[in-house]
This record gives C-alpha cells, structure tokens and sequence, in this order.
C-alpha cells in the first residue's frame, strides 16, 4: 500500500496541525464523513442468519496466520479486528474499528491511536493499548519475517495511557506507515500469557472479530458462528455487514472436484479461474431453471503479475540471456485460443490495468531514477516499455524457438543427444506446483523447450509440502501471483527487495537482488506527490520486466462469479471489490 500523503484536512489560520481525527486518507477527502450512519454498498436493513458455504483447495493445519509454521484455516481473519478498516468504493480510505480516532504529527514522524472504550474481546475483556502494543511486538518478534519488513520504518509503540498508543518513526519520508499501522490486527495480550505463539498451531484463537472458531476438522472443514455479542455490530462501518449466522469453508484436493460438488449444491458461492470451466461447464438444469446464477462483473483493480518464476538463485537462471530465451518459447496467444476461449490479455507489467503500467519511453523524470544504475540495467529499460513476445497463435512457432536457441548458444550451450549441454551439464530444470490445474498450460511449453533441447518437467505435490517448498526457495521455477493495489509502497520491499531475498517466507520469490530495485522501492516509500509516485512505480515496472525475472502469464479485468440464487444484495455494488459479506440470505434459507 502506498499514498501521496497521509492528508489532514483541519486546518487553523492556514497552518497544518495535528488534531485527532476520525479516518486515514491516501490522498483523497473521505467519501464519508464523521458521524456516517453506513457505507453506502451495504444495506442497514439486511436480515442476519442463514449459513453460507465456500469452497477452498488443499488443506489447514493451523489457526494461526501470523507465523511461518504449518498452513492457517481458511476465513481466519474474520475473529479479529483491525485498528481502523476501509471502505470498497473508495481507494485507500480508512475508518474507525478498534480506533475511535487516529492522530498524526504535523512532521509524519509518529502516530497515535485513541482505542473505543466500548471495544471488547470475544470473551468480554476489554481491548487496551496494551494489546495493541503486544500484538505490534509479538508480529515483530515471533511473526512471520514479512511483518519486520513491513514495520521497518516503525521505531517503536509506547503506551501512553490505557486508550492511547503511539507508534514512532525511524523517519517522517514514510508516507504510508499510518495507514498500515492501521491494518493491524490486535491480539488479546491475556489469552497468549500462558502460550508459545510459536507453538500454537492448536490453539483456538481469541480476537475481537465478527466470527468466531465454531467447529472443524482439519483438512477437511472449518466454520465460524456469528458472535451475537460482537461489540462492532452496531458500528457504521459493520451496518449491514457480517449478515451470515455461520460461514463454512469446505476443504478439496481438486478443483475439478470443487465444480461438481458446487453444481450439485454442496456448497453456495464459486469464483471461476478457469477459462474453459467457465466457457463450457456452466451449464445445466440448475442453470436453467435460474436455480445457479452466472455473472461476469468489470471491476477496476489494479492486476500484479502472474507468471511462471525463475528462482534466480539457481545458477541456471543468473544468466539473463537464459531467461529470455525461455520466454521466447512461451506461445500465450495459441495457449489462449486452444485453452482459454480468447478470455485474456497477456501481462506486459508488474502493474496492469491501471496508470502505474510504463508506456512508452521512459519520461525525464524515470531518466533520473535510472540513470545512475546504467551500468547494472539491461540497455532496454532505456527504451520502450516491455512487451511480451506474441506469436500468431498458429502454434507454430518456429521463428521464435529459434531465436531462442540462438541466444542459448551465444550463451555456451551446445548440443549433445539433441540435448543442451555447457559446462558437462545438461540444461534441464523442474517446475514445482501445487496442483495439478497448470500442468495444461505447461505441456504446450514444455514440448517446445524440448525442440530446442532443453529438458523441463512438471512436479505437483500436496498443497503443504509445496507452502513449504516455496517458504524456503527450493524450487527452480514455480507460478506466482504478485498481488498489488494503485498505490504501491512498503509492500514492494517483500516482493523485491534485497534484504527479503535470504528471508524465508517472503515474496521475493525471484530471489531478486538489485541495487537499482532498492533505490526504486525507497523513492516509491517516500513519495510526497502521486506524480511522484506513478514515475517511480513506472521505472521500477521498466527495470522488472526488462531483467526478465519471470515469463509472464495473463490478466482479467472482471470476475467469473456464480452462486446459488438464495443471496439478496444491496442495490448498490462497491466500485473496489465484490462485497460478498453485505450480501444476506433469502428469508426462506434463514431459520
């Protein structure tokens, strides 16, 4: 997340100070103002009860997300509550949850946060500044390493009084730091006295939340009951949310399975990620009859880059020229025809779909970010923004294949047994995944490295052991989603940054390390102007893309929904996301 400025808007003769307010801004007057009796997209009159069922893949053998151990339960973030929370038609707003009101210093370099004295804990007790402080140190100290780096710029919290905390900067040049202190989910400090958070992968959690741990087993199901004593239900930002009395998320091994079983009623709601299911499957008596409703709704969110990765800490993938021969074989517009029903467009950026995509040359301003990394950046960061290469969709692709193999020879490799061979080793590698969904798209491409001699093979493992695997970098390529929003920020520093790069369990899963990455994530950071913002995401989308880390794979810019016609919605939907819990059953599914 990232914004021009955290923008206080009370003013006093023309003088900017600070004063406890009741949102978080990125740039941008709230939509709602204080006192607000709801968010527009949510219906106050919307019945609650009735149980919602969802579907997920693989498995769960933790209740804990905030570590890097085991795999936590799907929906676990419903038991807690965040200090301040956004709205989903506006970007980059946030409002009063746990916090009544926030107070930033006039210099950017610390924030306070004033607690509802009506918040409360699922067992009753209250939530304090204490709590906030021990869930900012436990996150720090034991969590998973990606809360460091997130936190980075945070020196400390200091309790000021029971109510009151105050997080202080390492520095005022970190725009964002408020507004993601204002993502954070608090813990209650006397539950976990007597536990080992490291250690936990058992222990039903406490929070502050809407749902609470209801019944489970592991790999197999896990579901919430609504807490009738949630002490937020009456809160603006909660009016007409939360409305299902029990959400159940139900455990497959195969997406394929997950369709019938949704088609035949098992469980309610489906966001369709494949092409040809949705093309050729959706269909049916249930259809029909009106019974299942299909639905394919614009949204207009940013899309990260989806691809297959190169782990460039194996020394097969250091050597750029590889990389970009390995992309040459890649034939996406056939793959889209054949597999996909021509339902997507091919990424050119880390940052689709939005103003933050590099278009054309790069601007004078880009020129000087890049300019003193000249000698590390490929000369093409230089000119135009990247594309992919695109073929005619024939599914011949021999002109490409040969450039490819052109390049591995400039590079040394050689033929032996109609193998690649340099160096008395033969250039194969192994793509590791987590199901087995992919593998349709990866035959085509493999077939056509095996043209050019180069040897790659498909494994699929269990969904934990692969969570594992890529925690820990053991893999040669995999496929990844690098999830981003419009206004980048400290995030960045997990995808891409150096110090993230030996960090088990960050999203450096490229295993980038780059001078030139650093410099361009820290303007990123300290960004006092959208302007200045957009130049630095736009160079930094140059230096990515032209050092061809990854083979880039497809976007969307809608959603593939369906579910059973047993929902009522609110007239209004919200411009950012889907909404799926203002949404309330029919009175008939209510008991």
């Amino acid at each position: 997340m990232k914004y021009l400025v955290i923008v206080l808007l009370f003013f006093y003769t023309n003088m900017l100070f600070a004063q406890k307010q009741a949102y978080i801004t990125i740039g941008n007057e709230p939509k709602y103002k204080e006192g607000f009796k709801h968010f527009e997209y949510t219906n106050p009159n919307a019945k609650k009860g009735g149980v919602f069922k969802a579907a997920t893949i693989g498995t769960f053998d933790s209740f804990n997300p905030f570590i890097l151990k085991g795999r936590s339960a799907a929906g676990i973030g419903m038991v807690y509550d965040t200090l301040m929370t956004s709205s989903l038609d506006e970007p980059f707003v946030y409002y009063p949850l746990i916090a009544q009101y926030v107070e930033i210093s006039k210099d950017n370099d610390w924030v306070k946060f004033y607690i509802n004295k009506k918040a409360r804990f699922q067992d009753g007790e209250e939530v304090t500044a204490q709590d906030v402080k021990f869930s900012f140190d436990t996150l720090i100290n034991k969590g998973s390493p990606q809360y460091k780096r997130y936190y980075f710029d945070v020196k400390e919290a200091v309790v000021l009084d029971k109510y009151t905390i105050q997080f202080d900067f390492k520095t005022n040049k970190n725009k964002e730091l408020a507004l993601i202190l204002g993502q954070l989910k608090v813990l209650p400090k006397h539950f976990w006295k007597n536990k080992d958070f490291l250690d936990s992968d058992s222990v039903i959690p406490l929070g502050s939340g809407p749902y609470i741990v209801d019944k489970f087993k592991y790999g197999k199901y896990v579901s919430y009951k609504l807490d009738k004593n949630y002490w937020a239900k009456n809160l603006n930002v909660n009016v007409g949310q939360y409305n299902y009395g029990k959400i159940q998320y139900d455990y497959y091994k195969d997406r394929t399975v997950t369709l019938e079983a949704f088609i035949s009623g098992e469980f309610d709601y489906r966001m369709e990620n494949s092409a040809k299911n949705w093309a050729t499957l959706y269909t049916g008596e249930n259809f029909d009859k009106g019974k299942i409703v299909k639905k394919e709704i614009k949204h207009e969110k940013a899309q990260g880059m989806q691809a297959f990765v190169f782990n460039i800490r194996k020394p097969l993938f250091q050597d750029i020229e590889v990389r970009k021969a390995l992309n040459l074989a890649f034939d996406f517009e056939w793959t889209n025809k054949k597999l996909f029903y021509n339902q997507y467009k091919r990424l050119n950026s880390y940052f689709a779909n939005c103003e933050l995509s590099a278009v054309g040359k790069p601007s004078k301003e880009e020129l000087k970010l890049l300019d003193p990394f000249k000698n590390e950046l490929p000369k093409e960061v230089f000119g135009e923004a990247f594309k992919s290469n695109i073929t005619d969709g024939s599914g011949n692709i021999r002109k490409q294949l040969r450039k490819a193999l052109k390049i591995l020879k400039s590079a040394g490799w050689k033929f032996e047994n109609k193998v690649l061979v340099k160096d008395g080793k033969k250039f194969e590698f192994e793509i590791l995944l987590g199901s087995s969904s992919m593998e349709k798209v990866l035959n085509p491409y493999i077939k056509n490295l095996e043209k050019i001699g180069v040897i790659a093979k498909v494994r699929v493992i269990d969904q934990v052991a692969y969570a594992n695997k890529i925690k820990s970098f053991d893999y040669d390529m995999t496929i990844r989603n690098f999830r981003v929003s419009l206004s980048p920020g400290n995030e960045q520093r997990n995808y891409w940054g150096s110090q993230a790069a030996n960090i088990k369990g960050s999203k450096n899963y490229i295993g980038i390390k780059s001078k030139a990455v650093d410099s361009l994530i820290d303007t990123i950071i300290k960004a006092q102007t959208r302007k200045e913002l957009i130049t630095a995401v736009r160079a930094l989308d140059r230096v990515l893309t032209h050092n061809y880390y990854v083979i880039p794979n497809w976007y969307i810019s809608s959603y593939r929904l369906s579910f059973w016609n047993k929902f009522n919605q609110p007239k209004i939907a919200p411009k950012y996301g889907l909404g799926v819990f203002t949404w309330w059953l029919k009175d008939e599914y209510i008991k």
